[in-house]
Protein backbone atom coordinates (compact mmCIF):
# COMPACT_ATOMS: atom_id res chain seq x y z
CA UNK A 1 0.00 0.00 0.00
CA UNK A 2 2.87 2.34 0.83
CA UNK A 3 4.45 1.72 -2.57
CA UNK A 4 1.20 2.51 -4.40
CA UNK A 5 0.68 5.67 -2.39
CA UNK A 6 4.25 6.82 -2.89
CA UNK A 7 4.04 6.20 -6.64
CA UNK A 8 0.82 8.21 -6.91
CA UNK A 9 2.37 10.96 -4.79
CA UNK A 10 5.39 10.98 -7.08
CA UNK A 11 3.19 11.34 -10.16
CA UNK A 12 1.19 14.17 -8.56
CA UNK A 13 4.47 15.85 -7.52
CA UNK A 14 5.83 15.64 -11.07
CA UNK A 15 2.53 17.04 -12.34
CA UNK A 16 2.69 20.03 -9.94
CA UNK A 17 6.31 20.75 -10.96
CA UNK A 18 5.30 20.53 -14.64
CA UNK A 19 2.42 22.99 -14.17
CA UNK A 20 4.59 25.46 -12.22
CA UNK A 21 7.39 25.20 -14.80
CA UNK A 22 4.92 25.80 -17.64
CA UNK A 23 3.49 28.85 -15.85
CA UNK A 24 7.01 30.23 -15.44
CA UNK A 25 7.78 29.64 -19.13
CA UNK A 26 4.50 31.28 -20.15
CA UNK A 27 5.30 34.29 -17.96
CA UNK A 28 8.70 34.55 -19.63
CA UNK A 29 7.00 34.54 -23.04
CA UNK A 30 4.37 37.15 -22.26
CA UNK A 31 6.58 39.53 -20.20
CA UNK A 32 9.44 41.43 -21.85
CA UNK A 33 11.78 43.59 -19.79
CA UNK A 34 11.77 47.19 -21.15
CA UNK A 35 14.75 49.50 -21.37
CA UNK A 36 14.67 51.65 -18.24
CA UNK A 37 16.36 54.70 -19.77
CA UNK A 38 15.19 55.36 -23.38
CA UNK A 39 18.20 57.65 -23.99
CA UNK A 40 20.67 54.90 -23.11
CA UNK A 41 22.70 53.68 -26.11
CA UNK A 42 21.69 50.09 -25.40
CA UNK A 43 18.02 50.88 -26.04
CA UNK A 44 16.09 50.20 -29.24
CA UNK A 45 13.43 52.84 -29.83
CA UNK A 46 10.27 52.32 -31.93
CA UNK A 47 10.09 53.86 -35.41
CA UNK A 48 6.31 54.23 -35.00
CA UNK A 49 6.80 56.68 -32.12
CA UNK A 50 7.59 59.36 -34.72
CA UNK A 51 4.16 58.89 -36.39
CA UNK A 52 5.53 58.37 -39.91
CA UNK A 53 3.28 58.13 -42.99
CA UNK A 54 3.16 54.52 -44.02
CA UNK A 55 1.81 52.42 -46.84
CA UNK A 56 0.86 48.73 -46.95
CA UNK A 57 1.53 46.94 -50.24
CA UNK A 58 0.85 43.28 -51.03
CA UNK A 59 2.28 41.47 -54.06
CA UNK A 60 2.03 37.93 -55.40
CA UNK A 61 4.96 36.02 -56.89
CA UNK A 62 5.77 32.50 -58.03
CA UNK A 63 8.97 32.48 -55.95
CA UNK A 64 9.60 33.79 -52.42
CA UNK A 65 12.39 36.12 -53.66
CA UNK A 66 10.14 37.52 -56.45
CA UNK A 67 12.41 36.08 -59.14
CA UNK A 68 10.41 35.87 -62.35
CA UNK A 69 8.21 38.87 -61.56
CA UNK A 70 5.60 40.05 -59.08
CA UNK A 71 2.06 41.46 -59.23
CA UNK A 72 0.54 44.12 -56.98
CA UNK A 73 -2.84 42.90 -55.69
CA UNK A 74 -3.60 45.48 -52.98
CA UNK A 75 -2.29 48.63 -51.31
CA UNK A 76 -3.36 50.84 -48.41
CA UNK A 77 -1.93 54.24 -49.33
CA UNK A 78 -2.75 55.87 -45.99
CA UNK A 79 -1.97 52.95 -43.72
CA UNK A 80 -2.96 53.70 -40.12
CA UNK A 81 -1.38 51.13 -37.79
CA UNK A 82 -4.08 51.70 -35.16
CA UNK A 83 -7.06 51.12 -37.51
CA UNK A 84 -8.09 47.57 -38.26
CA UNK A 85 -9.72 46.69 -41.58
CA UNK A 86 -10.78 43.82 -43.81
CA UNK A 87 -10.60 43.84 -47.60
CA UNK A 88 -11.62 41.25 -50.19
CA UNK A 89 -9.59 41.24 -53.41
CA UNK A 90 -9.69 38.95 -56.44
CA UNK A 91 -6.33 37.41 -57.26
CA UNK A 92 -5.49 36.15 -60.75
CA UNK A 93 -3.77 32.77 -60.67
CA UNK A 94 -0.78 32.22 -62.97
CA UNK A 95 -0.84 29.20 -65.26
CA UNK A 96 1.85 27.40 -63.21
CA UNK A 97 -0.21 27.80 -60.04
CA UNK A 98 -3.27 26.29 -61.70
CA UNK A 99 -1.17 23.26 -62.66
CA UNK A 100 -0.56 22.26 -59.04
CA UNK A 101 2.07 24.95 -58.58
CA UNK A 102 2.50 27.40 -55.72
CA UNK A 103 2.07 31.13 -55.14
CA UNK A 104 3.51 33.49 -52.53
CA UNK A 105 2.25 36.72 -50.98
CA UNK A 106 4.84 39.43 -50.26
CA UNK A 107 3.62 41.92 -47.64
CA UNK A 108 5.42 45.29 -47.33
CA UNK A 109 5.06 48.09 -44.78
CA UNK A 110 7.03 51.07 -46.14
CA UNK A 111 7.14 54.84 -46.41
CA UNK A 112 4.12 56.34 -48.18
CA UNK A 113 4.70 57.58 -51.71
CA UNK A 114 7.78 55.40 -52.22
CA UNK A 115 8.13 52.05 -53.92
CA UNK A 116 8.86 49.29 -51.39
CA UNK A 117 11.57 47.96 -53.69
CA UNK A 118 13.57 51.20 -53.29
CA UNK A 119 12.70 52.00 -49.68
CA UNK A 120 15.61 51.20 -47.29
CA UNK A 121 13.23 51.48 -44.32
CA UNK A 122 10.70 48.90 -45.38
CA UNK A 123 9.80 45.68 -43.60
CA UNK A 124 8.35 42.73 -45.42
CA UNK A 125 7.31 39.12 -44.89
CA UNK A 126 6.64 36.33 -47.36
CA UNK A 127 3.95 33.69 -46.88
CA UNK A 128 2.46 30.93 -49.00
CA UNK A 129 -1.02 31.32 -50.45
CA UNK A 130 -1.07 27.66 -51.51
CA UNK A 131 -1.07 24.52 -49.38
CA UNK A 132 -1.36 20.88 -50.37
CA UNK A 133 -3.98 18.50 -49.02
CA UNK A 134 -5.62 15.23 -49.99
CA UNK A 135 -9.15 16.18 -51.14
CA UNK A 136 -12.05 14.84 -49.13
CA UNK A 137 -13.48 11.66 -50.73
CA UNK A 138 -16.79 11.99 -52.53
CA UNK A 139 -19.83 10.80 -50.58
CA UNK A 140 -22.50 8.94 -52.55
CA UNK A 141 -25.83 7.31 -51.88
CA UNK A 142 -25.14 3.56 -51.62
CA UNK A 143 -28.63 2.80 -53.01
CA UNK A 144 -28.95 5.19 -55.98
CA UNK A 145 -25.27 6.04 -56.52
CA UNK A 146 -26.07 9.79 -56.48
CA UNK A 147 -23.24 12.06 -55.32
CA UNK A 148 -23.64 14.54 -52.50
CA UNK A 149 -23.86 18.16 -53.74
CA UNK A 150 -20.55 20.00 -53.40
CA UNK A 151 -19.53 23.64 -53.91
CA UNK A 152 -18.63 24.39 -57.51
CA UNK A 153 -15.04 25.18 -56.59
CA UNK A 154 -14.54 21.77 -54.98
CA UNK A 155 -15.79 19.72 -57.95
CA UNK A 156 -12.84 17.94 -59.45
CA UNK A 157 -12.96 15.50 -62.34
CA UNK A 158 -9.98 13.13 -62.34
CA UNK A 159 -9.11 12.04 -65.85
CA UNK A 160 -5.80 10.33 -65.12
CA UNK A 161 -4.65 8.11 -62.35
CA UNK A 162 -8.05 6.50 -61.64
CA UNK A 163 -9.03 6.06 -58.01
CA UNK A 164 -5.42 6.38 -56.87
CA UNK A 165 -5.53 10.06 -57.79
CA UNK A 166 -7.90 10.64 -54.86
CA UNK A 167 -5.02 9.92 -52.47
CA UNK A 168 -2.71 12.43 -54.15
CA UNK A 169 -2.37 15.85 -52.46
CA UNK A 170 -3.63 18.71 -54.59
CA UNK A 171 -3.17 22.47 -54.29
CA UNK A 172 -5.64 24.43 -52.15
CA UNK A 173 -6.06 28.19 -51.99
CA UNK A 174 -5.68 29.92 -48.63
CA UNK A 175 -8.52 32.40 -48.86
CA UNK A 176 -7.48 34.44 -45.78
CA UNK A 177 -4.40 36.56 -45.16
CA UNK A 178 -4.24 37.90 -41.60
CA UNK A 179 -1.72 40.63 -40.81
CA UNK A 180 -0.69 42.26 -37.53
CA UNK A 181 1.61 45.09 -36.46
CA UNK A 182 2.72 45.77 -32.87
CA UNK A 183 1.28 49.21 -32.16
CA UNK A 184 2.63 49.86 -28.65
CA UNK A 185 5.73 52.07 -28.33
CA UNK A 186 7.88 49.53 -26.53
CA UNK A 187 11.58 50.32 -25.92
CA UNK A 188 13.73 47.17 -26.04
CA UNK A 189 16.87 46.59 -24.04
CA UNK A 190 19.44 44.97 -26.36
CA UNK A 191 20.80 42.88 -23.46
CA UNK A 192 17.35 41.38 -22.85
CA UNK A 193 16.09 41.18 -26.44
CA UNK A 194 13.86 38.08 -26.79
CA UNK A 195 15.13 35.62 -29.36
CA UNK A 196 11.62 35.08 -30.78
CA UNK A 197 11.27 38.80 -31.59
CA UNK A 198 14.83 39.10 -32.90
CA UNK A 199 14.02 37.51 -36.29
CA UNK A 200 11.22 40.05 -36.87
CA UNK A 201 13.36 43.03 -35.83
CA UNK A 202 14.97 45.32 -38.38
CA UNK A 203 17.13 48.12 -36.89
CA UNK A 204 18.75 51.27 -38.33
CA UNK A 205 20.87 54.09 -36.89
CA UNK A 206 19.17 57.47 -36.47
CA UNK A 207 21.75 59.90 -35.08
CA UNK A 208 22.81 58.52 -31.73
CA UNK A 209 19.69 56.39 -31.38
CA UNK A 210 19.05 52.86 -32.55
CA UNK A 211 15.56 52.60 -34.01
CA UNK A 212 13.65 49.44 -34.91
CA UNK A 213 11.11 49.38 -37.76
CA UNK A 214 7.48 48.21 -37.29
CA UNK A 215 7.09 44.62 -36.12
CA UNK A 216 5.08 43.04 -38.95
CA UNK A 217 3.54 39.61 -38.39
CA UNK A 218 1.61 37.23 -40.68
CA UNK A 219 -0.78 35.16 -38.58
CA UNK A 220 -0.48 31.60 -39.93
CA UNK A 221 -2.68 30.23 -37.12
CA UNK A 222 -5.68 31.91 -38.76
CA UNK A 223 -5.26 29.77 -41.89
CA UNK A 224 -7.93 27.15 -41.22
CA UNK A 225 -8.93 24.12 -43.26
CA UNK A 226 -12.51 25.44 -43.54
CA UNK A 227 -11.16 28.47 -45.48
CA UNK A 228 -9.27 26.38 -48.05
CA UNK A 229 -10.52 26.17 -51.64
CA UNK A 230 -9.42 23.42 -53.99
CA UNK A 231 -7.68 24.70 -57.15
CA UNK A 232 -8.12 23.15 -60.58
CA UNK A 233 -7.30 24.12 -64.16
CA UNK A 234 -10.45 26.28 -64.45
CA UNK A 235 -9.62 28.41 -61.40
CA UNK A 236 -8.63 31.63 -63.17
CA UNK A 237 -9.36 34.03 -60.30
CA UNK A 238 -9.96 33.42 -56.59
CA UNK A 239 -10.97 35.74 -53.71
CA UNK A 240 -8.53 36.63 -50.93
CA UNK A 241 -9.70 38.19 -47.66
CA UNK A 242 -7.03 40.53 -46.25
CA UNK A 243 -7.58 41.15 -42.56
CA UNK A 244 -5.50 43.56 -40.45
CA UNK A 245 -5.46 44.32 -36.72
CA UNK A 246 -3.01 45.52 -34.09
CA UNK A 247 -1.35 43.08 -31.72
CA UNK A 248 0.32 43.47 -28.33
CA UNK A 249 3.96 42.49 -27.87
CA UNK A 250 3.06 39.75 -25.37
CA UNK A 251 0.51 38.19 -27.71
CA UNK A 252 2.94 38.45 -30.63
CA UNK A 253 5.56 36.45 -28.74
CA UNK A 254 2.97 33.88 -27.66
CA UNK A 255 1.70 33.56 -31.26
CA UNK A 256 5.25 33.08 -32.58
CA UNK A 257 5.83 30.20 -30.17
CA UNK A 258 2.50 28.59 -31.05
CA UNK A 259 3.21 28.84 -34.78
CA UNK A 260 6.62 27.26 -34.27
CA UNK A 261 5.00 24.44 -32.23
CA UNK A 262 2.42 23.72 -34.96
CA UNK A 263 5.16 23.74 -37.61
CA UNK A 264 7.21 21.27 -35.54
CA UNK A 265 4.21 18.94 -35.23
CA UNK A 266 3.78 19.00 -39.01
CA UNK A 267 7.45 18.06 -39.41
CA UNK A 268 6.80 15.07 -37.13
CA UNK A 269 4.01 13.84 -39.43
CA UNK A 270 0.90 15.72 -38.26
CA UNK A 271 -1.39 16.39 -41.21
CA UNK A 272 -2.89 19.75 -42.13
CA UNK A 273 -6.15 18.60 -40.52
CA UNK A 274 -4.42 17.60 -37.27
CA UNK A 275 -2.63 20.95 -37.16
CA UNK A 276 -5.95 22.69 -37.84
CA UNK A 277 -7.48 21.19 -34.68
CA UNK A 278 -4.65 22.68 -32.62
CA UNK A 279 -4.95 26.03 -34.41
CA UNK A 280 -8.65 26.10 -33.56
CA UNK A 281 -7.87 25.80 -29.85
CA UNK A 282 -5.78 29.00 -29.99
CA UNK A 283 -7.61 31.04 -32.62
CA UNK A 284 -11.24 30.35 -31.67
CA UNK A 285 -10.70 30.64 -27.92
CA UNK A 286 -10.42 33.71 -25.72
CA UNK A 287 -6.95 34.03 -24.13
CA UNK A 288 -8.36 33.74 -20.60
CA UNK A 289 -10.36 30.67 -21.62
CA UNK A 290 -7.20 29.38 -23.32
CA UNK A 291 -5.29 29.64 -20.03
CA UNK A 292 -8.14 27.77 -18.32
CA UNK A 293 -7.98 25.18 -21.10
CA UNK A 294 -4.30 24.58 -20.39
CA UNK A 295 -4.97 23.81 -16.72
CA UNK A 296 -8.01 21.71 -17.62
CA UNK A 297 -5.95 19.75 -20.18
CA UNK A 298 -3.17 19.21 -17.62
CA UNK A 299 -5.63 17.86 -15.03
CA UNK A 300 -7.27 15.72 -17.72
CA UNK A 301 -3.89 14.17 -18.50
CA UNK A 302 -3.24 13.53 -14.79
CA UNK A 303 -6.66 11.97 -14.16
CA UNK A 304 -6.37 9.89 -17.33
CA UNK A 305 -3.07 8.46 -16.16
CA UNK A 306 -4.30 7.78 -12.61
CA UNK A 307 -7.53 6.24 -13.93
CA UNK A 308 -5.59 3.92 -16.25
CA UNK A 309 -3.20 3.02 -13.43
CA UNK A 310 -5.93 2.22 -10.88
CA UNK A 311 -8.13 0.48 -13.42
CA UNK A 312 -5.27 -1.80 -14.47
CA UNK A 313 -4.33 -2.44 -10.81
CA UNK A 314 -7.93 -3.34 -9.96
CA UNK A 315 -8.35 -5.76 -12.85
CA UNK A 316 -4.88 -7.23 -12.38
CA UNK A 317 -5.80 -8.32 -8.82
CA UNK A 318 -9.34 -9.35 -9.65
CA UNK A 319 -9.91 -13.11 -9.37
CA UNK A 320 -13.74 -13.27 -9.37
CA UNK A 321 -16.52 -11.62 -11.42
CA UNK A 322 -19.05 -11.66 -8.55
CA UNK A 323 -21.22 -8.54 -8.83
CA UNK A 324 -19.60 -7.49 -12.12
CA UNK A 325 -21.57 -7.52 -15.37
CA UNK A 326 -19.41 -9.45 -17.83
CA UNK A 327 -21.69 -8.42 -20.71
CA UNK A 328 -21.16 -4.76 -19.80
CA UNK A 329 -17.39 -5.38 -19.95
CA UNK A 330 -17.76 -7.05 -23.35
CA UNK A 331 -19.94 -4.20 -24.58
CA UNK A 332 -17.47 -1.56 -23.44
CA UNK A 333 -14.73 -3.38 -25.33
CA UNK A 334 -16.83 -3.58 -28.49
CA UNK A 335 -18.00 0.04 -28.25
CA UNK A 336 -14.53 1.51 -27.64
CA UNK A 337 -13.15 -0.39 -30.66
CA UNK A 338 -16.04 0.80 -32.86
CA UNK A 339 -15.58 4.39 -31.65
CA UNK A 340 -11.84 4.21 -32.36
CA UNK A 341 -12.48 2.89 -35.90
CA UNK A 342 -15.08 5.63 -36.46
CA UNK A 343 -12.77 8.40 -35.26
CA UNK A 344 -10.02 7.00 -37.48
CA UNK A 345 -12.39 6.88 -40.48
CA UNK A 346 -13.44 10.50 -39.81
CA UNK A 347 -9.75 11.53 -39.63
CA UNK A 348 -10.33 13.07 -36.21
CA UNK A 349 -7.55 14.94 -34.42
CA UNK A 350 -4.82 12.82 -32.83
CA UNK A 351 -5.69 14.59 -29.55
CA UNK A 352 -8.89 12.51 -29.52
CA UNK A 353 -7.70 9.46 -31.52
CA UNK A 354 -4.67 8.43 -29.41
CA UNK A 355 -6.50 8.21 -26.02
CA UNK A 356 -9.32 6.27 -27.74
CA UNK A 357 -6.78 3.76 -29.09
CA UNK A 358 -5.16 3.25 -25.68
CA UNK A 359 -8.57 2.80 -24.08
CA UNK A 360 -9.47 0.14 -26.66
CA UNK A 361 -6.38 -1.92 -25.81
CA UNK A 362 -7.17 -1.78 -22.08
CA UNK A 363 -10.78 -2.87 -22.69
CA UNK A 364 -9.58 -5.89 -24.73
CA UNK A 365 -7.36 -6.89 -21.79
CA UNK A 366 -10.33 -6.54 -19.41
CA UNK A 367 -12.40 -8.93 -21.53
CA UNK A 368 -9.59 -11.48 -21.28
CA UNK A 369 -9.66 -11.15 -17.47
CA UNK A 370 -13.47 -11.10 -17.17
CA UNK A 371 -14.01 -14.28 -19.20
CA UNK A 372 -10.85 -15.93 -17.78
CA UNK A 373 -9.45 -16.45 -21.27
CA UNK A 374 -6.09 -18.16 -21.55
CA UNK A 375 -4.12 -18.27 -24.79
CA UNK A 376 -2.05 -21.40 -25.40
CA UNK A 377 0.24 -21.31 -28.41
CA UNK A 378 0.75 -24.51 -30.38
CA UNK A 379 3.44 -23.44 -32.78
CA UNK A 380 1.98 -20.40 -34.59
CA UNK A 381 -1.66 -21.40 -33.93
CA UNK A 382 -3.27 -20.01 -30.75
CA UNK A 383 -5.79 -22.00 -28.69
CA UNK A 384 -8.26 -20.20 -26.41
CA UNK A 385 -9.52 -21.73 -23.16
CA UNK A 386 -12.20 -20.28 -20.86
CA UNK A 387 -12.17 -20.62 -17.08
CA UNK A 388 -15.10 -21.98 -15.07
CA UNK A 389 -17.47 -19.86 -12.98
CA UNK A 390 -18.35 -20.56 -9.35
CA UNK A 391 -21.85 -20.40 -7.83
CA UNK A 392 -21.74 -16.67 -6.99
CA UNK A 393 -20.49 -15.79 -10.47
CA UNK A 394 -23.26 -17.88 -12.07
CA UNK A 395 -25.84 -15.95 -10.02
CA UNK A 396 -24.33 -12.70 -11.29
CA UNK A 397 -24.53 -13.99 -14.88
CA UNK A 398 -28.23 -14.83 -14.39
CA UNK A 399 -29.00 -11.24 -13.37
CA UNK A 400 -26.81 -10.00 -16.20
CA UNK A 401 -28.60 -12.16 -18.80
CA UNK A 402 -32.03 -11.14 -17.50
CA UNK A 403 -31.18 -7.44 -17.83
CA UNK A 404 -29.82 -7.93 -21.37
CA UNK A 405 -32.95 -9.84 -22.40
CA UNK A 406 -35.19 -6.86 -21.58
CA UNK A 407 -32.77 -4.42 -23.24
CA UNK A 408 -32.66 -6.42 -26.48
CA UNK A 409 -36.40 -5.81 -27.05
CA UNK A 410 -35.67 -2.08 -27.31
CA UNK A 411 -32.09 -1.94 -28.54
CA UNK A 412 -32.03 -4.16 -31.62
CA UNK A 413 -35.04 -2.64 -33.46
CA UNK A 414 -33.72 0.88 -32.85
CA UNK A 415 -30.21 0.07 -34.14
CA UNK A 416 -31.47 -1.82 -37.22
CA UNK A 417 -34.03 0.89 -38.01
CA UNK A 418 -31.40 3.63 -37.71
CA UNK A 419 -29.00 1.76 -40.02
CA UNK A 420 -31.70 1.25 -42.69
CA UNK A 421 -32.74 4.91 -42.50
CA UNK A 422 -29.12 6.04 -42.92
CA UNK A 423 -28.63 3.70 -45.91
CA UNK A 424 -31.66 5.13 -47.73
CA UNK A 425 -31.43 8.85 -46.95
CA UNK A 426 -27.74 9.61 -46.19
CA UNK A 427 -24.55 9.51 -48.26
CA UNK A 428 -21.26 7.80 -47.40
CA UNK A 429 -17.79 7.26 -48.84
CA UNK A 430 -18.45 3.52 -49.16
CA UNK A 431 -20.03 0.45 -47.55
CA UNK A 432 -17.33 0.31 -44.86
CA UNK A 433 -18.10 3.91 -43.91
CA UNK A 434 -21.84 3.09 -43.67
CA UNK A 435 -21.19 0.04 -41.46
CA UNK A 436 -18.89 1.97 -39.11
CA UNK A 437 -21.28 4.95 -38.94
CA UNK A 438 -24.27 2.68 -38.25
CA UNK A 439 -22.40 0.84 -35.50
CA UNK A 440 -21.07 4.00 -33.88
CA UNK A 441 -24.48 5.71 -34.02
CA UNK A 442 -25.90 2.71 -32.18
CA UNK A 443 -23.07 2.96 -29.64
CA UNK A 444 -23.51 6.69 -29.13
CA UNK A 445 -27.31 6.79 -29.18
CA UNK A 446 -28.07 3.63 -27.17
CA UNK A 447 -24.72 2.78 -25.62
CA UNK A 448 -25.78 4.04 -22.22
CA UNK A 449 -28.41 1.28 -22.19
CA UNK A 450 -25.59 -1.25 -21.91
CA UNK A 451 -24.61 0.35 -18.62
CA UNK A 452 -28.00 -0.68 -17.22
CA UNK A 453 -27.09 -4.38 -16.69
CA UNK A 454 -24.39 -3.30 -14.22
CA UNK A 455 -26.91 -1.04 -12.48
CA UNK A 456 -29.35 -3.97 -12.37
CA UNK A 457 -26.69 -6.27 -10.88
CA UNK A 458 -25.89 -3.59 -8.27
CA UNK A 459 -29.60 -3.40 -7.43
CA UNK A 460 -29.91 -7.18 -7.02
CA UNK A 461 -26.79 -7.46 -4.83
CA UNK A 462 -27.63 -4.21 -2.99
CA UNK A 463 -23.91 -3.39 -3.19
CA UNK A 464 -21.40 -1.41 -5.25
CA UNK A 465 -18.32 -2.59 -3.32
CA UNK A 466 -17.25 -4.78 -6.25
CA UNK A 467 -16.68 -1.78 -8.57
CA UNK A 468 -13.25 -0.10 -9.07
CA UNK A 469 -14.28 3.10 -7.32
CA UNK A 470 -10.89 4.80 -7.28
CA UNK A 471 -10.49 4.43 -11.04
CA UNK A 472 -14.16 5.27 -11.50
CA UNK A 473 -13.85 8.58 -9.63
CA UNK A 474 -10.88 9.63 -11.77
CA UNK A 475 -12.91 8.83 -14.88
CA UNK A 476 -15.87 10.72 -13.45
CA UNK A 477 -13.77 13.87 -13.04
CA UNK A 478 -12.68 13.46 -16.64
CA UNK A 479 -16.29 13.30 -17.87
CA UNK A 480 -16.78 16.88 -16.67
CA UNK A 481 -13.45 17.89 -18.21
CA UNK A 482 -14.59 16.26 -21.48
CA UNK A 483 -17.64 18.52 -21.37
CA UNK A 484 -15.31 21.51 -21.60
CA UNK A 485 -13.22 19.94 -24.37
CA UNK A 486 -16.42 19.13 -26.28
CA UNK A 487 -16.80 22.86 -26.96
CA UNK A 488 -13.10 23.53 -27.67
CA UNK A 489 -11.72 20.60 -29.71
CA UNK A 490 -13.34 19.83 -33.05
CA UNK A 491 -14.91 16.36 -33.02
CA UNK A 492 -17.93 14.60 -34.56
CA UNK A 493 -21.25 15.79 -33.08
CA UNK A 494 -22.21 12.28 -31.95
CA UNK A 495 -18.91 11.97 -30.03
CA UNK A 496 -19.61 15.37 -28.42
CA UNK A 497 -23.08 14.27 -27.30
CA UNK A 498 -21.64 11.06 -25.84
CA UNK A 499 -19.52 13.16 -23.46
CA UNK A 500 -22.70 14.57 -21.89
CA UNK A 501 -24.34 11.11 -21.80
CA UNK A 502 -21.49 9.92 -19.56
CA UNK A 503 -22.45 12.59 -17.01
CA UNK A 504 -25.90 10.98 -16.59
CA UNK A 505 -24.36 7.53 -16.07
CA UNK A 506 -21.93 8.97 -13.52
CA UNK A 507 -24.76 10.55 -11.51
CA UNK A 508 -26.70 7.24 -11.42
CA UNK A 509 -23.63 5.42 -10.10
CA UNK A 510 -23.16 8.11 -7.46
CA UNK A 511 -26.76 7.65 -6.37
CA UNK A 512 -26.20 3.89 -6.00
CA UNK A 513 -23.01 4.58 -4.06
CA UNK A 514 -25.08 6.64 -1.61
CA UNK A 515 -27.97 4.14 -1.61
CA UNK A 516 -25.78 1.07 -0.97
CA UNK A 517 -23.04 2.12 1.47
CA UNK A 518 -20.10 -0.26 1.88
CA UNK A 519 -20.76 -2.85 4.58
CA UNK A 520 -17.42 -3.38 6.32
CA UNK A 521 -18.54 -6.71 7.78
CA UNK A 522 -19.38 -8.08 4.32
CA UNK A 523 -16.93 -10.42 2.59
CA UNK A 524 -15.43 -9.03 -0.61
CA UNK A 525 -14.45 -11.05 -3.69
CA UNK A 526 -11.14 -11.98 -2.02
CA UNK A 527 -12.89 -13.55 0.99
CA UNK A 528 -11.89 -10.72 3.36
CA UNK A 529 -13.80 -8.04 5.24
CA UNK A 530 -12.61 -4.65 6.42
CA UNK A 531 -13.32 -5.55 10.06
CA UNK A 532 -11.06 -8.60 9.84
CA UNK A 533 -8.27 -6.52 8.30
CA UNK A 534 -8.51 -3.99 11.14
CA UNK A 535 -8.43 -6.58 13.97
CA UNK A 536 -5.12 -6.54 15.88
CA UNK A 537 -2.93 -9.57 15.35
CA UNK A 538 -2.03 -11.68 18.40
CA UNK A 539 -3.78 -13.60 21.15
CA UNK A 540 -7.00 -12.15 22.60
CA UNK A 541 -7.65 -12.80 26.34
CA UNK A 542 -11.19 -13.07 27.69
CA UNK A 543 -12.07 -11.58 31.04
Amino acid sequence: MFQKTSFTTLIVGVFVVYVLHTCWVMYGIVYTKPCENPKFENCLNPYLAGKPRLQLSIYTALRPNADGGHTLIHKEEDFDVESKFERIVNVSLPKKTRKNGTLYAMVFVHQAGMSPWQDPRQVHLVTQLITYMIPKPLEVSLISGEEAPKPEQQKRKTTTGGDSAVDRPVSHWRSRLTLNVVSEDFVFDRDFLPSDVHRYLKVFQNGKKMVYLPLLFVDELSNRVKDLMEINSTSIELPLTISYDTISLGKLRFWIHMQDAVYSLQQFGFTEKDADEIKGIFVDTNLYLLALTFFVAAFHLLFDFLAFKNDISFWKQKKSMVGMSSKAVLWRCFSTIVIFMYLFDEQTSLLVLIPAGIGSLIEVWKVKKAFKIQIIWKGVRPTFTFGKSDESERRTEEYDTLAMKYLSYLLYPLCIGGAVYALVFLRYKGWYSWIINSLVNGVYAFGFLFMLPQLFVNYKFKSVAHLPWKAFMYKAFNTFIDDIFAFIITMPTSHRLACFRDDVVFLVYLYQRWLYPVDKTRMNEYGLSYDEEEKPKGKVHED
